[in-house]
């Protein structure tokens, strides 16, 4: 199998790199491109460097890692160069397959990786249009698999399936932003110690629910004792939050939802 990718931003580099140390595929089976060429000088001890187009024509798996903005562009640049039989994969899930198929006629794909993959622990979203068979699937399960689990969704849920992947690290780190900010107006720990203590028990908690299948409200029992003060805290976060969670995900979506009109 032989890969390409198309755009060295953070998302191509993170692919890059990922399937590099993988193993899997070595400096003749990985291909890159990038509107910058000097930011590939880094890669060339282990990856192809090349046009768009000889990515595309060296490639079976084809990432186009590229903007909203500049996908159809990129498409229209490769359509000629890529193989029958190859796949092409977006990495941006706001361009539907419609629209890429006005462009590429082929096999496509669209992938969804997280923040997480640098440390081998991303939920990879991905979808395949009507006309991947299931060898090439497994192609591109195998490879996404080299950096955490993969989960396959249709076309329509994959909004509402970023926000819970893709874009729940930054959701989490800014939730637990504001409780540390909170946290430290009335204490005189260190504010660092304050932000080990608790992400590691966030860390913690999440393991322990996925290795002891707990639920959230098996958790919130055993540690929130009936009339004691955690219980005090998480009657807060009940009658509060699902307000301002609800708020969220109707802003994220609806900005989604633009995104789409915008590169229909």
């Amino acid at each position: 199998m032989k890969a390409g990718i198309i755009g060295y931003g953070s998302m191509g580099k993170m692919l890059l790199w990922k399937f590099s140390e993988a193993g899997h595929l070595g400096r003749e089976e990985l291909f890159v491109s990038n509107r910058t060429a000097g930011k590939l000088d880094e890669v060339k001890d282990i990856a192809e460097i090349g046009t768009n187009r000889e990515v595309a024509s060296s490639s079976d798996i084809v990432f186009v890692c590229v903007r909203p903005a500049d996908l159809k562009a990129v498409l229209e640049e490769i359509k000629d160069s890529v193989e029958p039989g190859s796949l092409v994969v977006s990495l941006n899930g706001s361009v539907s397959f419609d629209t890429i198929h006005q462009i590429i006629g082929g096999k496509t794909a669209k992938v969804i990786p997280s923040l997480t993959a640098e440390i081998g622990r991303s939920q990879t979203l991905v979808c395949f249009d009507d006309r991947v068979d299931e060898e090439k699937k497994a192609e591109l399960r195998e490879l996404l698999s080299t950096f955490g689990n993969v989960i396959e969704l249709p076309e329509n849920e994959m909004g509402m399936g970023s926000e819970l992947v893709s874009c729940m690290p930054g959701f989490i780190a800014s939730i637990f932003d504001v409780i540390c900010t909170s946290a430290k107006k009335h204490t005189s720990i260190p504010d660092d110690q304050i932000v080990r203590m608790v992400l590691q028990t966030m860390s913690a908690t999440g393991d322990l629910m996925l290795q002891k299948d707990m639920t959230f409200e098996d958790v919130v029992t055993r540690v929130a004792t009936k009339g004691g003060i955690t219980e005090e805290g998480t009657k807060v976060v009940y009658e509060r939050f699902p307000e301002t969670a609800d708020l969220l995900f109707g802003k994220t979506l609806e900005k989604r939802r633009q995104t789409a009109r915008q590169n229909g």
